[in-house]
């Protein structure tokens, strides 16, 4: 039976069924739905079952679809191993995403030391606020802040993070107990997830209401704090270099309760795990953070 079933067709379902819809395996693998929709059902001819159950507006995986699935995932998994393997000549490209605050205050000002003890890889790095899906085979990981919104990734907690206020040195002269920051302007930052309402409360204090300048991103609003313009609550590690440098100071370090939780994780799909690149790259980044962790990538 094997015999009768091209191999374009076995690419197609699994396309079809990892992704959940026709037009994205199309857009995958640059066909027109019409040809993923006739690659479908020539297969399910040839096999004599159903392997979707399609409605109007959705189609999904057959109980017969789910074990084909299983089966012909392991295949391509194992097919994309081999070519890794065997794939040695030229460049090892890695294709990174990465969130924006994370990539411009933490991962850019350290790539020349990684680049530097793996000379051969040849990095591309995309900053941006939506999360990657890895539908399209376009990057090997990304960082996200937060939990990946898509399921059935390989994730790697980047370990915790310190939330504090931060701010210029001649502000901080006049702040001495958390208290004292009522009397200041506090910088927003809209997409953390740990804002200073919480930050107040898990120091006995109610938040006063927000009187200072808000921004989307992190460091957007370190670099509003670095340059005066109020007290910003932000992460130890993405202002890391802004800590050292004294461009911001925590004028409530040991006087107050941080908040701390883990911020960012390293994603991937499964099938990438055994790319070297990636590989390479997991376990700088890790040595980097100081994160103990095992790594789920096959053979490390």
């Amino acid at each position: 039976m094997l015999q009768q079933v091209p191999l374009s067709f076995l690419r197609i379902f699994e396309a079809a069924g990892r992704t959940g819809s026709f037009r994205a395996a199309s857009v995958e693998l640059n066909l027109t739905p019409s040809a993923v929709s006739h690659a479908i059902r020539k297969l399910e001819q040839a096999l004599g079952i159903p392997l979707f159950e399609r409605d109007t507006r959705n189609v999904r995986l057959s109980y017969e679809g789910e074990a084909l699935m299983r089966h012909v995932s392991r295949a391509f998994d194992e097919l994309r191993r081999g070519m890794e393997v065997i794939s040695t000549r030229g460049p090892k490209l890695l294709r990174l995403h990465c969130a924006p605050s994370f990539a411009a205050q933490w991962l850019t000002p350290r790539l020349a030391d990684f680049l530097k003890h793996h000379p051969g890889v040849e990095l591309r790095l995309a900053a941006g606020i939506d999360y990657t899906r890895f539908a399209s085979d376009e990057f090997d990981a990304d960082i996200v802040y937060g939990l990946p919104r898509v399921e059935g990734l390989i994730v790697v907690p980047l370990g915790e993070e310190t939330i504090a206020p931060m701010c210029a040195p001649d502000l901080a002269e006049t702040i001495t107990t958390p208290s004292d920051l009522f009397n200041h302007v506090l910088i927003q930052t809209d997409s953390k997830q740990i804002q200073w309402a919480d930050w107040f409360g898990a120091n006995g204090l109610v938040a006063p209401p927000p009187n200072g300048s808000r921004f989307d991103r992190s460091f957007l609003a370190i670099a509003a704090a670095a340059e005066g313009l109020g007290v910003t609550l932000e992460s130890t590690r993405l202002a890391e270099r802004e800590l050292a440098s004294g461009r911001l100071v925590m004028p409530l370090d040991l006087k107050s309760t941080p908040v701390r939780y883990v911020g960012h994780n390293l994603v991937f799909p499964r099938y990438v795990r055994q790319r070297r690149p990636l590989r390479a790259f997991a376990e700088w980044l890790l040595a980097e953070l100081g994160v103990k962790a095992q790594l789920p990538l096959g053979g490390i």
